[in-house]
């Protein structure tokens, strides 16, 4: 469980640097770039990955669809908020939860206990009421939000698939991932600067830095956890999605004096439970 508390306190602390950022003038897309290039150093120096390993047997279909869906996932998620607002693309991230627990069901053919099956009712239920909030921005771009969900999705049923590649150390897999969203993040930002005159600035290399160190962590811990827990992958799922909201949300009300409702309290109450209800079901 450890793995997976750090990999959630990671992608909470990814989340408070963009609302920090959010304060400057920041070009939210070369923060994408540096992030894949502080990434892409801390994974080379850390775990000297061997890349003469990698052969034509290696599953490169899913490297290549991770390494694009990443970067491209995020700027769906830019629009998204941009069109939508934060609430409903938090909402769509967050219920992006769907997909990778139908495939550990349906994919991974994973045995779900009676405890796992109520807990996965309780979190869900949780979901909807922590994210039950009022949205000031009517506009109609749904599309927008349901690629983000889709996105999300797909990355996390393929980041389990990477997991259980073990012909390969999963530090040369992550290096790997991490070089190919390089690259077509480059391809956008090269795009922007040139098509749309972009500046480089100082604050978005120091903003796309402090992202790339938690994304890191982020997807390291994640991918560990799910080595952890291979023959359970809905509790990494599960555990991953519902402990961010809850640090989410309680970060943003006692740090960024967020409002929450009754509801939103009453969700967040009923998350512990499906947390503890999930855990609970790995003992038996």
């Amino acid at each position: 469980m450890l793995f997976l508390v750090l990999s959630i306190l990671c992608s909470v602390i990814v989340g408070v640097i963009f609302k920090i950022s959010r304060n400057f003038s920041v070009n939210s897309i070369q923060i994408v770039v540096i992030n894949y290039v502080t990434a892409l150093l801390l994974c080379f120096f850390t775990f000297s990955p061997n890349v003469q390993e990698l052969t034509v047997n290696a599953p490169w279909s899913i490297y290549i669809g991770v390494g694009i869906l990443l970067p491209v996932v995020f700027l769906f998620l830019i629009a998204s908020i941009a069109y939508m607002g934060i609430v409903k693309t938090d909402a769509a991230q967050r219920l992006s939860l769907f997909i990778p627990i139908l495939a550990a069901w349906f994919i991974f053919k994973e045995d779900f206990n009676s405890y796992k099956i109520l807990g996965l009712l309780v979190g869900f239920t949780a979901l909807l009421f922590i994210l039950k909030k009022q949205s000031a921005n009517d506009s109609n771009k749904w599309i927008y939000p349901a690629l983000v969900l889709l996105g999300f999705g797909v990355i996390d049923i393929l980041f389990k698939q990477i997991a259980l590649y073990t012909t390969l150390p999963y530090t040369t897999s992550l290096f790997v991932v991490f070089s190919i969203a390089l690259v077509v993040s480059l391809i956008v930002v090269v795009y922007d600067v040139i098509a749309k005159k972009s500046k480089i600035n100082l604050q978005n290399i120091l903003f796309g830095a402090l992202v790339g160190i938690f994304n890191f962590g982020n997807i390291l811990f994640y991918l560990k956890a799910h080595k952890s827990f291979s023959d359970n992958p809905s509790t990494v799922f599960a555990g991953m999605n519902m402990g961010v909201i809850i640090l989410g949300s309680l970060v943003g009300l006692l740090f960024f004096k967020e409002k929450i409702s009754k509801i939103n309290f009453i969700g967040l109450f009923l998350a512990l439970i499906a947390i503890v209800l999930i855990v609970i079901s790995q003992f038996k």
